[in-house]
């Protein structure tokens, strides 16, 4: 028996690595795998194949006879617990196994234990699709056939839906995805707070709100890790900056970090589970996340309990001793910028590969901090790679691409609808003028790791015309920016050269805007340097390439003029009150043209709301009025010190102390028919510190179409011993209902969602006394309060 489960251990490991090394020494893939061709356009992924073959094995070996099951080793054994388990495998691993399990071995994968029969670790980017794979030591792509995807809507458009079902189907779509293609994590979701809308990297994230991107993360992870394919939420945490994100060292109050930047953290760890934790490149108390003792031994280990492993994000390890004592498990791409530079072949230089071993034997360190990194690797391995209960996955389905569009519908946010321009009314137009790059640019490649290599994308203008194929549908470009696009070897094949001047481009769309029945302008921001991207934060809040110069010319053309707002970010709208419809068409990925035709024709009717505050200027917004952003230099300029000044006022926190007044508030999202909000009432006038309190409002659609509403609770304390916003969100759900019906909508809370951040105490704490509910369907429009007091 013993000879045999050898056998099965050595025949699997010399697969992977004889693929591995054809495949290095081919410069084919990262993925360590062969591509067998099974027709024309599709190919099978080896690798998974093979380890399916192993798991197999194992559970054949188990089954043959009880005397088998006996000398079973208990590391192999499911019937076992897992910490069992764990304790067994570590005990049989050496002082080198260890160490090549908690660093990388490749740009994208760490060691597993080939003697013991633990496979190699593969992650991948996301959190929108599996990216491509690159070379084993490489930046470059790999070249290979078989990884494509389906590019699922950014995680600003998932969160804008305010559906949590719909984050479940994403999570679950994605790992399919992953599994397929052979990875065991994916590197998100991002839950970072929308703290300016500068950020280059907000479209990657959930919003404002800590409530919303906590129930939103949850069962995104759920779904994922469903299919054995681990999420590794990301960046922990503050990482609201990308220009100097190595640099920033982020000063804020303890209450601050608490209720606002943490708890989307906290809730996928205590409430989704999930099995991996990115580390941020910033700092906080002068210690780089990625080896910060508060962050990681304190927060994350002791008080949350935390069982899964802290990965680095790629780079952001700097310090041996830190990096053994605060709480690092996996360092991931040590001397990389976590884009495209780094050192060659580098991996035994890692901090904590041969620098740490020297550091073990001389005395330096016990393993003790080394077993604990290992026993949070071998869960991980055993909830992914070891898991034979492990799936194939789909890749490119068309349930996928369902989703994706599906998500999409649910996401875009109807700003504004004067004279209800919108929908269009497909029975008597007969002209359509589409304006603007972003109706035909790719959105899919480029803004950083996000970047994917899509089967297909849709983009808005053929979206339109597939929908709308008795219609003539003209397009103009109207301003010259970036149409190309090229990141990590995947371009978008796009080469639109112009020789006419702004000027001209721009009479050239009022002239033929002129005799449109509609004009639509699909704009805003690309995934460009400097836009909405990874590396680089925005220099302003201005639309770039002029394009509000060529909104006011059309506005002054055409009276049914549609703006639609392609970005992650909020955009300064000057033209505003002359542009009859605006739509935050977000995007969207592979179904982007698809799910944007769907609103502006009426086949969908949106229900999307935004996740966060559209301020009308960037002085509206705390970081920027408070003079705290981007921060400053230290004098020796290696350090850039910002302070978070606004506290806990984010958003629209922020709005509701200084009175100012949005473009578009916090859960705002028009639709194509009415609702109306009633009867708010409690199920008692009292909670109780360890009770709940559920709140019923009824929901009528007044209106002619079906649709959905979301029914927004946010509570506000009367009276306080500290200084406290005036609301926060502690609720909401979506409803859908036909035209005329009417439905009850119940929101129940407990007493964390009166709780605030003792920083006395260093704690949660609720006080006695009398609060207010206020329910509506956004932060500037609630109609119905009701009272109730904590006992």
């Amino acid at each position: 028996m013993t000879n045999l489960l050898a056998f099965f251990f050595s025949f699997y490991y010399i697969c992977r690595q004889t693929v591995a090394h054809s495949t290095a020494m081919s410069g084919l893939s990262a993925t360590l795998a062969v591509t067998v061709p099974i027709a024309e356009n599709n190919q099978i992924n080896i690798t998974k194949h093979m380890r399916k073959v192993f798991l197999f094995a194992i559970s054949l070996l188990a089954c043959l006879s009880g005397h088998a099951q006996q000398q079973l080793p208990v590391y192999l054994d499911a019937s076992k617990n897992l910490e069992q388990r764990v304790e067994d495998a570590l005990s049989r691993m050496t002082l080198d196994e260890k160490l090549h399990v908690i660093h990388a071995q490749s740009k994208f994968s760490s060691g597993g234990i080939p003697r013991l029969g633990f496979p190699d670790f593969w992650t991948d980017d996301g959190p929108h699709g599996v990216r491509p794979d690159v070379l084993w030591d490489e930046w470059e792509q790999a070249g290979q056939t078989n990884d494509s995807c389906v590019a699922f809507p950014a995680l600003t458009c998932l969160a804008a839906t305010f559906d949590p079902s719909l984050s479940l189907l994403y999570g679950q779509s994605l790992g399919e995805e992953a599994l397929y293609r052979g990875k065991d994590m994916i590197l998100g979701p991002g839950v970072n707070i929308y703290r300016t809308p500068l950020g280059g990297r907000n479209f990657e994230y959930m919003g404002e709100d800590p409530f919303l991107a906590s129930t939103m993360v949850v069962p995104y992870v759920q779904g994922l890790q469903s299919n054995g394919v681990a999420a590794c939420v990301k960046h922990y945490a503050m990482n609201n900056d990308e220009e100097y994100r190595h640099q920033v060292n982020v000063i804020l109050s303890d209450r601050a970090l608490h209720e606002i930047y943490l708890p989307a953290f906290r809730a996928a760890v205590q409430e989704g589970h999930a099995w991996g934790l990115m580390g941020a490149y910033n700092l906080y108390n002068n210690q780089h996340n990625c080896h910060n003792e508060i962050l990681l031994n304190n927060i994350l280990k002791r008080d949350w309990k935390y069982d899964g492993v802290v990965v680095s994000d790629w780079g952001g390890v700097h310090d041996t001793d830190e990096a053994v004592k605060n709480g690092m498990d996996i360092e991931f791409g040590t001397w990389t910028d976590g884009l495209s530079q780094g050192t060659s072949n580098a991996y035994q230089n890692y901090y904590l590969a041969r620098a740490y071993k020297e550091g073990i034997l001389s005395g330096k360190y016990t393993t003790k901090e080394l077993d604990e990194k290992v026993r949070r690797v071998l869960r991980l391995f055993f909830r992914t790679t070891m898991n034979r209960n492990r799936g194939i996955g789909f890749l490119c389905s068309e349930p996928h691409y369902a989703a994706a569009r599906q998500i999409g519908n649910s996401g875009i946010v109807l700003l504004q609808n004067n004279r209800n321009v919108l929908p269009i009314k497909t029975t008597t137009a007969r002209n359509i003028l589409v304006v603007g790059e972003n109706a035909i640019k790719m959105m899919t490649v480029g803004g950083g790791s996000s970047s994917l290599k899509v089967q297909r994308e849709i983009s808005p203008l053929d979206g339109l015309r597939a929908a709308l194929p008795g219609v003539q549908i003209d397009y103009e470009r109207g301003y010259v920016g970036d149409v190309t696009g090229a990141y990590n070897g995947v371009t978008t094949g796009q080469d639109l050269s112009e020789k006419r001047s702004a000027s001209q481009l721009i009479a050239d769309a009022v002239e033929k805007a002129r005799k449109a029945d509609y004009v639509i302008f699909i704009g805003g921001l690309n995934k460009a340097d400097y836009q909405d991207c990874e590396g680089h934060d925005r220099k302003q809040y201005e639309l770039p390439y002029g394009q509000d110069e060529v909104v006011e010319a059309l506005a002054k053309a055409n009276k049914n003029l549609i703006y639609v707002n392609i970005s992650g970010n909020a955009v300064a709208m000057p033209w505003k009150p002359k542009v009859p419809a605006i739509v935050q068409g977000w995007f969207v990925g592979s179904e982007a043209g698809e799910a944007l035709a769907d609103v502006l024709t009426g086949k969908v009717n949106p229900s999307g709301k935004l996740p966060f505050t559209w301020p009308a200027r960037l002085n509206d917004v705390g970081a920027h009025a408070l003079n705290t952003y981007p921060g400053t230099w230290r004098a020796d300029h290696k350090i850039i010190d910002e302070e978070y000044k606004e506290g806990i006022y984010v958003g629209y926190r922020w709005a509701d102390l200084k009175n100012t007044k949005p473009l578009f508030a916090f859960g705002h999202g028009l639709s194509y028919t009415t609702f109306k909000l009633s009867n708010l009432r409690t199920s008692a006038k009292d909670i109780t510190r360890d009770g709940t309190l559920t709140f019923t409002v009824s929901v009528k659609n007044t209106g002619k179409v079906a649709g959905a509403e979301v029914v927004q609770l946010y509570i506000h304390d009367d009276v306080a011993s500290v200084d406290r916003p005036y609301k926060e969100l502690k609720g909401f759900k979506k409803v859908f209902l036909q035209p005329g019906e009417s439905r009850d909508v119940e929101i129940t809370i407990g007493n964390d969602a009166l709780s605030f951040w003792d920083e006395t105490s260093n704690g949660w704490k609720s006080e006695t006394g009398s609060f207010t509910a206020l329910v509506g369907n956004a932060a500037d429009n609630l109609p119905l309060n009701i009272k109730f007091n904590l006992k």
